[in-house]
């Protein structure tokens, strides 16, 4: 089993490694991991655990708004699914609602697997360059 430091480093290779293609895939798993974490918190009756990872979550979705490129039309629809997501966190770490939570949790699996189509349609139409 590896260590917790040889881990840490693998994470961190990872990351410095990664395409942004790839960090964009990551912010999304990390944001769906946070939001779950959260809901555990929420199970548990651990308020710190669900509003400590609930606020990761919602730094998350900053952190993919702020990436936004306005030269697409498509990054206004992002940036709105981004906005309704961040409003329903705060109102979840308010209220404390797990169903809330899963319905963020929800949008955000969306956006992650349309996320993962555009990186294959992109590898595809790259591959296809490369050899013509």
């Amino acid at each position: 089993m590896l260590s917790a430091n040889a881990y840490a480093q693998y994470n961190r290779n990872k990351i410095l490694t990664a395409s942004p293609a790839e960090l964009t895939l990551m912010l999304y798993d990390g944001c769906i991991k946070f939001i779950n974490i959260a809901m555990m918190g929420i199970d548990e009756k651990d308020i710190a655990k669900a509003n400590t990872n609930i606020k990761k979550a919602e730094r998350i979705i900053l952190e993919l708004q702020s990436t936004l490129n306005e030269k697409y039309e498509v990054a206004k629809d992002f940036n709105a699914v981004y906005s309704y997501v961040k409003r329903r966190l705060l109102e979840a770490n308010l209220s404390k609602d797990k169903e809330i939570l899963e319905e963020c949790a929800g949008h955000m699996r969306t956006m992650r697997d349309t996320w993962k189509e555009v990186m294959k349609t992109a590898h595809v139409n790259e591959r296809a360059v490369k050899q013509a």
